[in-house]
């Protein structure tokens, strides 16, 4: 059976390779771009990463390099001591740090795999750093959707998804232990110092997200719009969905995830009411739908929530482009967009009374 084996990935190449440079290393773990880093310290990194670093895996044994690297020790001892494949080349990702030096160690890695006939992608997670909670929780969130969305349409394509979480920060490796339990087949671990691999097989649970998301409908666009969520709106969601940050509600990771994982079929299934008091539709505005595909009423659904979130906090976006209509057009004074590819068309409406009013999706004005 096919594989795609994600691993989560640190520096210890690094530190194990050069130990005399550890704390230099674990000081500038967290730097995205290497010209922030001190000129005399930024060259003893530039000439581990490019030189030593590569040499030494040149002139190393698998058995070694599994020495070196916890993420290699993991597939090694996954493959039974060898990086062979049974059935043809297995699919490696290897999930980094947004940082120089993370994206340099799973590249690093990915020379390995690649060297042993694996197809590899090294995934820099944007934001996934540990210096910063807030910019930590967004690359935790892309973790989600590459989960939600990406490994299961690989698991629907027949893959074995294998989570290898030997090496990596343990503040990322918690996390996608947790997110194993849903979207892996098989979590693998070694402990360290140890060759022994740990094996811990998907949990027999599933989250029923279309229904939570159907249930909940409201709050989750609320939230892919980018709008205030009250403690009112949320009081029948489960709580582990939600997160309090500051007296304010969002939803949690795992509410993310179901959101990410069937938002859009939501979306595609046709216009749904709308989220916000300061807007609504027109009598006639379903009517001028009636010839919509799946993927145009998920575009309009999505600028309605762009244009909800406009009528509360002024943000416009490109894709909104909400703007005043040189001259009137029947009863509409206003227009958006709600596709602007081949064929775009525009949603016209008015104001009335601080509401905004949209009555027709037709072609724009020119």
């Amino acid at each position: 059976m096919k594989k795609l084996i994600l691993s989560t990935c640190g520096t210890s190449l690094l530190t194990n390779l050069v130990p005399t440079q550890r704390d230099l290393i674990y000081r500038h773990a967290n730097i995205r771009n290497p010209d922030e880093i001190p000129d005399n310290e930024r060259k003893i990194l530039q000439t581990l990463v490019t030189t030593t670093l590569p040499e030494r895996l040149r002139r190393s044994s698998l058995e070694e390099q599994a020495r070196l690297s916890a993420e290699i020790n993991g597939i090694f001892r996954y493959y039974d001591g060898c990086l062979c494949f049974d059935t043809g080349p297995d699919i490696h990702w290897l999930v980094t740090t947004d940082t120089w030096l993370g994206e340099a160690t799973g590249r690093a890695v990915g020379d390995v795999l690649e060297k042993q006939g694996h197809q590899v992608e090294v995934k820099r997670i944007p934001d996934l750093r540990t210096n910063s909670l807030e910019g930590f929780r967004l690359g935790m969130s892309e973790l989600v959707r590459m989960c939600a969305q990406e490994i299961k349409g690989m698991r629907d394509g027949h893959y074995r998804i294998i989570f290898n979480l030997t090496g990596g920060f343990k503040s990322v490796q918690g996390f996608m232990q947790a997110l194993g339990m849903l979207y892996a087949d098989e979590s693998i671990y070694v402990f360290e110092g140890t060759s022994e691999l740990l094996r811990l097989p998907r949990l027999p649970i599933s989250m029923d997200a279309l229904n939570l998301a159907k249930i909940h409908e409201r709050i989750f666009r609320r939230y892919a719009a980018g709008l205030p969520i009250s403690n009112e709106d949320v009081e029948n969601i489960p709580d582990p969905l939600l997160m309090f940050i500051d007296g304010e509600v969002t939803l949690s990771l795992w509410g993310e995830a179901v959101w990410k994982e069937v938002g859009s079929e939501i979306l595609c299934k046709g216009l749904l009411p709308p989220i916000d008091a300061k807007l609504r539709y027109g009598d006639g505005f379903e009517k001028t739908l009636q010839n919509c595909s799946s993927h145009e009423f998920r575009q309009i659904n999505e600028r309605l929530g762009d244009l909800a979130r406009y009528l509360n906090n002024g943000n416009n976006p490109k894709r909104l482009d909400f703007k005043k209509l040189k001259a009137p057009k029947g009863r509409c004074t206003h227009e958006c967009d709600a596709w602007a590819q081949s064929g775009a068309k525009r949603l016209f409406g008015y104001y009335d009374n601080g509401v905004f009013v949209v009555v027709e999706l037709a072609a724009g004005l020119h």
